[in-house]
């Protein structure tokens, strides 16, 4: 079913293909990869393996709300933000790529700050209270975390307006499970949902996601691919393009750099004899160690700092090479970095498709060609996708 937001002018803007099947969609996606590949490879049509497609609705396990209004001096809204505008905000409960759940805890919080006459945070004066809704529903466990994140308030009656908020939301019939309720404060001038300090309003400040047999505990900051079921098939095949480079014996020292919260260096350890995670967030990297623990995995280590900086400082030298850099690509330096290893293969999970067709020349020219090459769409209706390629040498 199409959105009933798309194509309305004032719409979120968010999905680029409500109006075709998803098939029809996937191949325009494959023909832009063409389009983006063809110079850096020339042998494109030969080495791609093809687009994975996934469920095109409701797919998104994290949303960030914006509250606001629509226009000036309209009623309070909480949503996106308006097409090609920074300061109106359109409401959206209908929207196909999440959750119903999303819609209906949505509708009930700005309902229930209408009802008390809340006002929002406004960026020009740095007035007001209610600033972003932040929800996370995990699509395996279904368990659901929602953060409320205001400015400060000087009314004596937060306490009793927090515990309305809550109250709301678990009178809700929900197809999930509330795992948590919030509140996080953000007193910054920045537009940006930034942690100042965060309150458990009712259960856990976490939640529990599963991704390929294992067990994921995911605070409300932490980074988690949007789409459960796309990661699945995206590591999926790193695993298989993993195994396919592997000369029968395990690597004694695999890399995975810019690894997040361990998730793909705790999938690939059981074939390897070690696997070093590096991540600059440090938050990330706490919650790394805490789901190798969780999941009974002893043969994975992480570090956090700056990818060059610490594989710079290290003595162990890498069997093979993973990374998944953030939208653009590896610097030049970590780029030229691990190129200087000279490991027989390393595999690289691109979430902006350009960055990896920017990097292939550099790839080539240190005695790398291009063996595998495919694309997982984790974001259906959105212009987005996610490339993943394995490079072995000549």
């Amino acid at each position: 079913m199409s959105c009933i937001h798309f194509g309305d002018p004032d719409n979120c803007g968010g999905c680029r293909y409500q109006d075709i099947p998803y098939q029809e969609e996937l191949l325009r996606k494959q023909e832009k990869l063409r389009e983006l590949f063809i110079e850096p490879l020339p042998d494109f049509d030969q080495i791609f393996e093809g687009i994975t497609g996934n469920e095109a609705c409701a797919y998104r396990n994290k949303m960030e709300f914006t509250f606001g209004n629509r226009c000036k001096d309209g009623p309070l809204e909480l949503g996106m933000h308006r097409k090609g505008r920074f300061y109106d905000i359109v409401s959206v409960p209908d929207c196909q790529i999440t959750s119903a759940d999303f819609g209906r805890i949505t509708e009930a919080v700005c309902g229930y700050f209408r009802e008390k006459g809340t006002d929002f945070y406004r960026k020009r004066a740095h007035t007001g209270y209610l600033r972003h809704l932040l929800v996370r529903k995990a699509h395996f466990t279904g368990q659901i975390l929602v953060d409320l994140v205001s400015a400060g308030y000087e009314g004596s009656d937060e306490k009793s307006l927090l515990s309305g908020f809550k109250d709301r939301i678990l009178s809700l019939d929900l197809d999930g499970e509330i795992a948590g309720i919030l509140h996080t404060r953000n007193n910054s001038l920045a537009d940006a949902v930034m942690d100042q300090g965060t309150e458990v309003l009712y259960g856990n400040d976490f939640f529990y996601e599963k991704l390929c047999g294992l067990t994921f505990r995911i605070s409300p900051f932490s980074f988690f691919q949007t789409n459960s079921a796309g990661a699945e098939k995206l590591y999926g095949k790193a695993k298989e393009y993993m195994l396919s480079a592997l000369s029968g014996e395990k690597p004694s020292e695999v890399f995975d750099l810019y690894s997040g919260t361990g998730t793909i260096t705790q999938i690939v350890s059981s074939y390897a004899t070690h696997v070093t995670g590096v991540e600059i967030v440090p938050e990330a990297v706490e919650a790394a160690r805490a789901n190798a623990r969780l999941n009974g995995i002893s043969n994975c280590s992480f570090i956090c700092g700056d990818v060059f900086k610490v594989i710079e400082g290290l003595e162990e030298r890498p069997d093979m090479i993973i990374v998944d850099p953030p939208r653009e690509g590896l610097s030049p330096k970590a780029l030229s970095k691990i190129v200087s290893y000279d490991v027989d293969s390393i595999i690289y999970i691109a979430c902006k498709p350009a960055s990896l067709a920017r990097d292939i020349p550099t790839f080539t020219a240190h005695g790398y060609r291009t063996a595998r090459l495919s694309c997982v769409d984790m974001f259906p209706r959105t212009d987005n996708t996610e490339c993943i390629a394995l490079f072995t040498k000549r």
